[in-house]
């Protein structure tokens, strides 16, 4: 069944090219399992042979996944807030934590955001939280589609440079993913230190 899939996914992106990646990126976005590795590195791959266009595999990819975000953001606002504030107790979600987790996103939603996108198993969900608690349209947006862009031109670059290679493939793949995760990482805690500097500073000065 799994190889079936994974056929079916190759014949998509060559046969349906940018839409094609486009679709399958923004299902992977939501909830479906369909790996963004076997949409984007052989779409890269084919942009090496001359076949495909680098950029716009590249926008297609990350466009494709933001409009997959919006599909779960907007099934978590319109959907899971009103049902969580109905009947949240019956799941010991009380509004006390509702209040809590909007004021969390609403003082750290773009790094969580961004850095979300980039984490595998974490990067089709964030946009859930995002939506339940109301997040900035605009400011989810645009850090969205930073780590989704990220993300996918790592893949792209993959597929381009190294795409007509599969062992190469399956030895790089996690030590990419591990150093975007050290990304993320990093992003982390520069952003925890900037966020206490001014802390610091008016204490300075009182």
């Amino acid at each position: 069944m799994l190889h079936e899939i994974i056929d079916w996914i190759l014949a998509t992106v060559g046969g349906w090219g940018y839409t094609g990646i486009f679709i399958l990126m923004a299902l992977e976005s939501t909830v479906v399992p369909i790996p963004s590795e076997l949409v984007v590195i052989p779409a890269g791959y084919l942009a090496y042979q001359g076949k495909m266009n680098v950029v716009l595999i590249f926008l297609a990819s990350t466009l494709g996944s933001l409009a997959g975000a919006f599909l779960n953001y907007g099934f978590a606002l319109l959907v899971g807030r009103p049902f969580l504030e109905r009947y949240g107790r019956w799941f010991f979600v009380r509004p006390e934590l509702l209040r809590k987790a909007d004021a969390f996103f609403a003082e750290h939603g773009a790094v969580s955001t961004f850095t979300g996108r980039l984490i595998p198993g974490i990067r089709h969900l964030i946009s859930l939280p995002a939506g339940l608690t109301r997040m900035n349209m605009l400011v989810f947006s645009v850090y969205t589609l930073l780590g989704a862009g990220i993300w996918s031109a790592v893949l792209v670059a993959m597929g381009y440079f190294i795409g007509g290679n599969e062992a190469l493939i399956r030895e790089n793949l996690p030590l990419m993913t591990a150093a975007v995760v050290a990304f993320v990482a990093l992003v982390l805690v520069g952003y925890y230190f900037w966020r206490r500097r001014p802390q610091r500073s008016s204490s300075q000065g009182s």
